[in-house]
């Protein structure tokens, strides 16, 4: 049995004429990466669906970003192998297309996990990514109204501010894309965002930090989206592949990583999407929207809602 489960972010669509985009998009993406899982590697699924997210601007990953305070990309992105629990990411990355593929050159060229900044640069220079800008023109006028409004006190904005901004604006939280894979031998997961509009310049979220916002091992795989510093707290990803290994199901795993992540920290903060070892997919969510795609054996059409 092999499944294949993408999602392109959890949140509110604020413009309700997007939902049928986010749609098409988490559909092509889940269909990018069955053709690889059909070849037989589920890594290679994975960063496949993972780039047809990235390429998509409707999506916060890779081009279609969302800018810093002080109107940069970075981006975080990290992969991993649940049978090796070999793992690459980056972070605070800008200048490449697809954030993704330079993670899992980290976990495949480099003894190391985790690379960032102007290091995951060099890196993916070196490794032959060219340069390539991911700023659209959409996502800088959103900036340019959104900075506005929140710098109009003259005071230097920090989290409970921008928290302030979220309630009020809640499409600035939409964020993340990610997939899981399994494809008979091994799950693997991957995880790539733009991060949250306005966040501090520096800010990681959860995407690069095995067993926050990504996990996978001979159990389960997981990707989280939503407020990175959620996952973080609360080891999301990990967290909800543990609970496969105490006998629960992708999808009741998910559902209880979500029920944790509202009991300490409320609604409107997170989603998971999960792949189990018996090719079972799951996923939940505490926000109004969350784009899914998935397929697996016996499924003539993918599944895509939000």
């Amino acid at each position: 049995m092999v499944a294949i489960i993408v999602h392109g972010g959890a949140g509110t669509i604020k413009n309700e004429e997007k939902i049928p985009k986010a749609i098409k998009g988490v559909r092509e993406a889940v269909l990018a990466g069955w053709k690889e899982l059909k070849r037989g590697s589920a890594l290679d699924a994975v960063e496949e669906a993972v780039k047809a997210l990235e390429d998509n601007p409707i999506f916060n990953a890779g081009t279609g970003s969302v800018l810093t305070l002080d109107g940069r990309i970075e981006m975080d992105a990290a992969i991993m192998r649940g049978k090796t629990l070999e793992a690459g990411a980056v972070a605070s990355i800008w200048g490449i297309k697809n954030p993704i593929s330079v993670a899992r050159k980290v976990m495949e060229k480099t003894d190391h996990v985790l690379l960032v900044g102007e290091g995951a640069l060099k890196f993916a220079r070196i490794m032959g990514f060219d340069e390539y800008d991911p700023i659209t023109e959409e996502r800088r006028e959103q900036w340019k109204k959104l900075r506005e409004k929140l710098l109009k006190e003259g005071t230097i904005p920090y989290w409970k501010k921008i928290s302030e901004l979220i309630k009020e604006h809640p499409e600035v939280l939409r964020s993340t894309v990610g997939a899981v894979a399994f494809d008979g031998e091994e799950v693997v997961a991957g995880t790539s965002t733009g991060g949250v509009f306005l966040k501090m310049f520096g800010r990681v979220g959860d995407t690069p930090i095995i067993g926050a916002g990504t996990y996978a091992n001979e159990l389960a795989g997981a990707s989280c989206t939503g407020l990175g510093e959620v996952a973080i707290k609360l080891s999301l990803a990990k967290t909800a592949v543990d609970f496969v290994r105490l006998g629960l199901s992708a999808q009741k795993a998910s559902e209880a990583a979500i029920e944790m992540a509202t009991k300490y920290f409320g609604k409107d903060t997170m989603g998971i999407i999960m792949v189990d070892r018996e090719g079972n997919v799951g996923f939940a969510k505490n926000t109004k929207h969350m784009s899914v795609a998935y397929l697996k054996d016996g499924m003539n059409e993918p599944f895509a809602g939000i």
